[in-house]
């Protein structure tokens, strides 16, 4: 671990949410494969971010609104990226995997190959 994580850590400055990586996250979504018609929201929640979006498929929420897609977690002590997606049928985040870099997490929820985020 870095001696400026260490100390990040042990000051209690937390790095994330922050403005800039909620953008990467925004533009970074851009390239998925589902969901194309619809604006995803990445909101800040304590230690990452929410992924929501409008439900087009109709799977999750019969009139369209606002579904959890995914949670992206960061662990300041191991530097590593948690990627969670929603069961909505039992209303509980499950963990999906991890990662060394953001850019990562975003590619995974993008292509989303076993459709667990973008139902």
């Amino acid at each position: 671990m870095t001696a400026a994580l260490m100390r990040k850590v042990k000051t209690g400055l937390v790095p994330h949410p922050n403005e800039l990586d909620r953008k990467r996250i925004e533009r970074g979504l851009s390239s998925r494969k589902r969901y194309l018609y619809v604006s995803p929201n990445v909101t800040p929640v304590r230690g990452g971010y929410l992924v929501e979006s409008p439900c087009c498929s109709r799977n999750i929420d019969k009139n369209g609104g606002l579904i959890d897609v995914a949670l992206i977690l960061y662990d300041a002590v191991s530097g590593i990226w948690k990627l969670f997606c929603k069961n909505h049928a039992r209303g509980i985040w499950e963990f999906y995997s991890l990662y060394h870099r953001l850019t990562s997490a975003i590619d995974e929820l993008n292509a989303d190959p076993e459709r667990l985020f973008w139902q």
